[in-house]
């Protein structure tokens, strides 16, 4: 169904100008998926891809019963709803479809919001009911084995494209069932990719490629939304084939392109409250697999420590994210999250382990104007006192002159200190010019291809 996204005005308007469903469209298409149900039987309501033909001789006969007389355009446009609804998520599958959109969010069945360009705005896309919604989640969860009930109210999960997806229903969603579905580059994004996007400039892409290929820790820090994965995919793809990967996530999200890899999914526990397996058993058992790389695709909790003692190990060249909004806030979060593990570490001893274990951490932010930019590149040059030395490498700065909230003009800057771990790189033949790191050198992101 070819539902267009409508610019909001206001927060939560939806334009005149784009003509919602009416609501004898909604009633036909209603009675006409009961009808098609009703033939196929056991197949309903969720009915397998192999139903398909059976279901589209349904609808024929049931449209013809029905004694509707439709144009061509509308009798195409109500096949489309009658097919979203049995076979794919509903009225919310052109939002699926179109590549523009990064993020859907349905917040009521009257209420559908898309991302486009990193800024939210209300759709004309509506479900019939709060029971529309939750047969829509179902399809979704049904075929990953999980479940959503009253005592189980929220669930992540992904779809076949490796799109993220959250629900959450009452009881603790009071206004009823919600879905949010972040879309991910149906293509794999690499640095130069990033580069094209203006994420980031070209010398500090060469700079966090050499990085990855000197097998140094990076922790990719940032705020929900603000590119971490992408970014994290992108650092994953400078990997070199021949090693092996074991990647670890909560719901699998990352597209590495090489051979040699193990991909991990964290498991919530079953009904009885048995059978979990959290990202902190990965990660331990991912010790035992023979890895040369680990890749977290987010550390949240006591899964920290684990991370922290594999990067002192031997296991360099580790890569993960979390949320937080400086490098500054990002040990702090990982001194938090190391905590977490239940072992009882003098503060100094935990910091010594970050300062070790860590040689990079890379921010990532979603700015005012929806792009989402490298904004502080950052290297961990060991203690001083109690405290974590941070030596900014690189930091992004707005161009001088009048501000807009259409579009942030600026680009990352070197602070001119040379990291410290540049002596660790050289050894492999990893060389980079001296005008990296040099104040004012020409930082222009290439231009897009």
């Amino acid at each position: 169904m070819s539902h267009a996204i409508t610019p909001a005005v206001g927060s939560d308007s939806v334009s005149p100008t784009v003509p919602a469903v009416s609501e004898e469209h909604r009633r036909a298409k209603r009675a006409l998926v009961q009808a098609v149900e009703k033939s196929l039987g056991a197949s309903a309501p969720h009915p397998k891809e192999a139903d398909r033909p059976a279901a589209e001789q349904h609808f024929v006969q049931a449209l013809a019963a029905s004694g509707l007389n439709l144009g061509d355009a509308a009798r195409e446009e109500l096949f489309s709803d009658v097919m979203n609804d049995l076979f794919g998520l509903g009225p919310i599958q052109a939002l699926l479809e179109d590549p523009s959109v990064t993020e859907i969010m349905v917040n009521r069945p009257d209420r559908v919001y898309a991302e486009r360009a990193g800024k939210p705005t209300r759709t004309t896309v509506t479900f019939d009911d709060d029971a529309h919604v939750l047969r829509i989640i179902e399809r979704i969860l049904l075929p990953l084995g999980k479940r959503l009930d009253p005592n189980n109210p929220l669930a992540d999960a992904r779809l076949p494209d490796g799109s993220r997806v959250n629900a959450i229903i009452p009881p603790v969603a009071i206004a009823g069932p919600c879905l949010t579905i972040r879309k991910f580059s149906k293509s794999r994004l690499g640095l130069d990719d990033l580069v094209k996007f203006g994420s980031v400039t070209p010398a500090v892409a060469d700079f966090l490629r050499a990085c990855v290929l000197g097998k140094l820790n990076i922790v990719v820090a940032g705020g929900t939304g603000s590119g971490k994965t992408t970014l994290l995919n992108a650092l994953s793809g400078c990997i070199p084939d021949h090693e092996r990967v074991v990647t670890i996530e909560d719901a699998a999200e990352l597209k590495l392109h090489q051979d040699h890899v193990i991909t991990l999914e964290a498991k919530r526990p079953n009904a009885d409250g048995s059978g979990e397996v959290s990202i902190r058993d990965l990660v331990r058992n991912a010790l035992r697999m023979r890895p040369e790389r680990i890749v977290v695709g987010e550390c949240r909790g006591g899964e920290a420590l684990d991370m922290l003692q594999a990067m002192n190990t031997g296991h360099d060249g580790s890569l993960t994210t979390l949320h937080a909004n400086s490098p500054r806030d990002a040990i702090s979060r990982i001194e938090t999250m190391a905590l977490m593990a239940g072992i009882d570490f003098p503060i100094r001893a935990l910091r010594e382990q970050i300062g070790s274990a860590i040689q990079v951490i890379v921010q990532q932010a979603r700015l005012r104007d929806g792009s989402r930019k490298i904004t502080n590149v950052t290297e961990l040059a060991g203690m001083e006192g109690d405290k974590i030395v941070l030596q900014e490498l690189f930091k992004f700065k707005e161009a001088p002159g009048p501000t807009t909230a259409d579009k942030v003009v600026g680009s990352l800057q070197a602070s001119g200190l040379r990291p410290q771990f540049m002596a660790k790189l050289e050894p492999t033949g990893i060389r980079l010019p001296p005008s990296t790191f040099t104040p004012g050198a020409p930082q222009a992101p290439r231009a897009a291809a």
